[in-house]
């Protein structure tokens, strides 16, 4: 099984299928405490950047979703100074990136996009929402598949190596403050595209 097809299957076919609840961008919320347990007692930094993943479709009426995610951004950043992109990675997949040193005005925005796509009718095409963090050990991210409902750990390192004890670790502190996704075959690893560093580059 190949990069893509393994990011689809786990992140979109059969965690659709397998789904325990129905996807809630109001669990993107969970994040405004998370990231003070994350600094407080992990010792991560905000890397003050989050990103949302979403699978694109040839169709009219969803180039319009997308230009309506970025005319509210837009007219966003001007009150929360938020930054925002939008692109397109190695593996076909497209991304709204977005940058703010205030974290509550990150997951607002993440929030504002995610529901903007789920009120059109688009939210099957979301696939998962990323949150990044780094410590002296490296970078980890807490990535919300929106298939499953859930968020897991991700903890990349050198050489496509993943720090299983970093991952562990965070699901321990966090669980009961995110609701944490219980199967591990579902913690599927979100790879940048060849020179990037984070998921979404």
């Amino acid at each position: 099984m190949g990069l893509l097809d393994g990011l689809r299957s786990v992140l979109g076919i059969r965690a659709e299928t397998d789904a325990r609840r129905d996807a809630d961008p109001e669990d993107l919320f969970g994040m405004s405490t998370a990231y003070l347990t994350m600094e407080a007692d992990l010792g991560y930094e905000s890397l003050d950047a989050g990103a949302l993943c979403f699978a694109g479709v040839d169709s009219s009426g969803f180039r319009d979703t997308v230009d309506d995610v970025e005319a509210i951004l837009e007219a966003g950043r001007e009150e929360t100074e938020t930054d925002f992109s939008i692109s397109e990675d190695d593996h076909g997949y497209h991304w709204v990136v977005l940058e703010d040193t205030d974290p509550e005005d990150l997951i607002t925005s993440l929030h504002f996009a995610a529901d903007t796509f789920i009120e059109q009718g688009y939210g099957s095409r979301l696939l998962a929402a990323v949150f990044g963090y780094e410590n002296r050990d490296g970078p980890a991210y807490w990535i919300y598949s929106f298939r499953r409902g859930a968020y897991y750990p991700f903890a990349p390192r050198d050489g496509r190596e993943r720090d299983s004890s970093a991952e562990f670790k965070l699901e321990s502190v966090l669980d009961g403050e995110l609701e944490i996704e219980r199967e591990k075959e579902y913690w599927y690893p979100l790879w940048p595209s060849a020179g990037g560093r984070h998921p979404w580059e």
